[in-house]
Parts: C-alpha cells; structure tokens; sequence
C-alpha cells in the first residue's frame, strides 16, 4: 500500500516529508546526486585534489566545495594533508569503499549501452586469478543471474515512514555527456540517475509501479516534474509508453531491456543502504530470489574465476 508523503510537521514544512521506509531512498539522498556520483567516480579512479576535480567534473568552486563539504559530514571522504596543507587530499572511507560493486555495474551497463572509447579502454584485472575479467552479478545463493522478474518483495524489520529532508537542489541543466568531463567512465547513467525523481521512478518500476497516478501516490513530487522525468526516460529508452484506457488517452509506463538492466545498479545500492544508512531496525525491505527461494544477496563476481570481487584486489 503506497504511503501518501505528508509534513512532518507544521515547523518543518519547508524542509522535511514522510516516505515509506527505503534503503533506496536513503542511499540516493546521500549519494544520488549527479555532482556526488561524479566526486567519488572520480577519488575512485585517482583524482583526489580540489584542483585535479575541478579539472575533471566540470564543477563550479562553489557546487564542488559544497558536495565534498557534504561527502565528509555522511563519512564518504576524508580529507588528509599529505605534505603541502595548501593542497590537502580527499580520500575514499570504508563507507565509499562499499560503493565499488556499484560503481562496476554502473561500468558494465554503460559500456553495453553506449560507446565509449575511454571506458572500452579499461581493462580490470583480477589479482587472485591473474586474468583480465569484467563483473558478474548473480544470487549468492544459487550463482545464477539476478533478474527482476525473478524477485520478490516483502516488508522487513526497518518498515515504516522516514522523515527525509527537502532538498532544494534542481536537476542539472550542464550535461557532462556533451561537455566530456573527466573520466566519467559511466557518464550517461550519471546524467541519467543524477537525479533523484528519475532513480526513485526506475526503482518503483521494478516493483510493478505502471501508471502515472501510482508513481505519483508514492513519490513526493509535483505533477510536472514527474511528466518530465516519464519523459526523459522514455526519451532515453529506460521506459516505453503503452496505452491502457481506449475512451480517454492513458498510457502506462514499461521498463524496456535497458531499464531491466539497471537492476544491478540498483540492487547494490539498496545493499549499501541497508549495511550504511540503517536506523537502527533493520532493512525496511526484504528480497527473495524466486529461483532458489533464498533472500536475495546480490555478490559481484569475477567472470573468468567466479570469486567475489574485493576493492582492493583489482587494477587497471
């Protein structure tokens, strides 16, 4: 049953709502930030000065100092002076670490999707067996595939309403995939998800949300910006409109192949969200893999020796 978003209160109107409980939800208000997701792609492939990401995201000074001001209050950077204090560095926290599963399925639907010379120029390499791989994510359980056909949902111990913070921030009118900033190997799911409206619709999707009044139900968001991102992501192939009522124009909205396949993507940031942003009570949700009947514990694995992937034992 959808949670109508309410006030929580008459002295916080203007700053906070009421939403179901989700690790989703609370992952992306921390990290699902388009100029967030660049910062950290970026310390996680190397660049890790003010200067150097100026450079590389295409940041202004102020979006910049704001973002990595707000990734050391969440614990995702630590900032260290490693010789000139003129020059001090940001550096990765066990917290962001978590992140990598992410940012490898992030990499592995970019590069299915889209050309990237830069991106097909990477090769991973997998200490422990020695070969060049790339990730696979599939059930711990079983090691099959994780698809989303194949999930159930079920309310876990954390359910219930969270108060989350209105954030004021609009979705970003600077493209990083025409400008050709950084590194951004994954640049067009970051101009894709970098904004939270469109995250939030692709995840409901996944648990059967069709109809324009049921995304509306259970996101807190105007009606005009809703019909804008149904669009965008119809425009960029991640949904498909279908037609439903004949007397008066209705369409539904469909996740086509290139949205099933952000599912990765999603499933290790709502990992990261139970193990990160947790209150206390456990995940607000649980998974079940219909396959093997197992609760779902979605692993990255290596696709040449089929062992897990640790951060720490892969180079490029």
């Amino acid at each position: 049953m959808a949670v109508k978003p309410t006030v929580a209160d008459s002295s916080e109107s203007r700053r906070s709502i009421q939403t179901r409980a989700s690790s989703i939800n609370r992952a992306l208000d921390e990290v699902g930030d388009m100029w967030t997701l660049l910062i950290l792609q970026e310390v996680f492939w190397g660049i890790n000065t003010f200067g150097e990401m100026l450079d590389a995201t295409g940041a202004s000074r102020g979006i910049l100092s704001n973002r990595l001001a707000w990734l050391q209050d969440i614990g995702c950077i630590k900032k260290s002076i490693d010789g000139d204090a003129r020059k001090p560095v940001y550096r990765l926290t066990k917290k962001s670490i978590a992140l990598y599963n992410n940012a490898l399925m992030a990499i592995v639907w970019e590069r299915r999707y889209y050309s990237n010379p830069e991106l097909d120029a990477i090769d991973l390499h997998h200490q422990p067996c020695g070969h060049s791989f790339w990730p696979e994510f599939v059930c711990q359980h079983c090691a099959q595939e994780v698809r989303w056909q194949d999930i159930e949902y079920h309310e876990g111990p954390g359910a219930g309403l969270d108060v989350r913070e209105i954030k004021t921030r609009r979705r970003a009118t600077k493209t990083i995939v025409d400008d050709g900033q950084g590194t951004s190997l994954y640049r067009n799911l970051t101009e894709l998800l970098g904004d939270r409206w469109t995250s939030n619709i692709i995840a409901l999707a996944y648990h059967g949300f069709v109809r324009f009044e049921e995304f509306h139900k259970e996101l807190p968001v105007a009606t005009n910006i809703l019909s804008d991102r149904l669009k965008l992501l119809v425009n960029n192939g991640i949904l498909y409109k279908k037609p439903y009522r004949p007397s008066v124009l209705r369409y539904e909205y469909h996740l086509t192949p290139k949205g099933a396949d952000l599912l990765p993507y999603f499933i290790t940031l709502l990992q990261w969200g139970d193990n990160w942003c947790s209150h206390g009570n456990g995940p607000p949700m649980q998974l079940t893999h219909r396959l093997c009947g197992a609760p779902l514990q979605g692993v990255v694995r290596c696709d040449q020796c089929h062992h897990e992937i640790v951060a720490s034992e892969v180079s490029f």
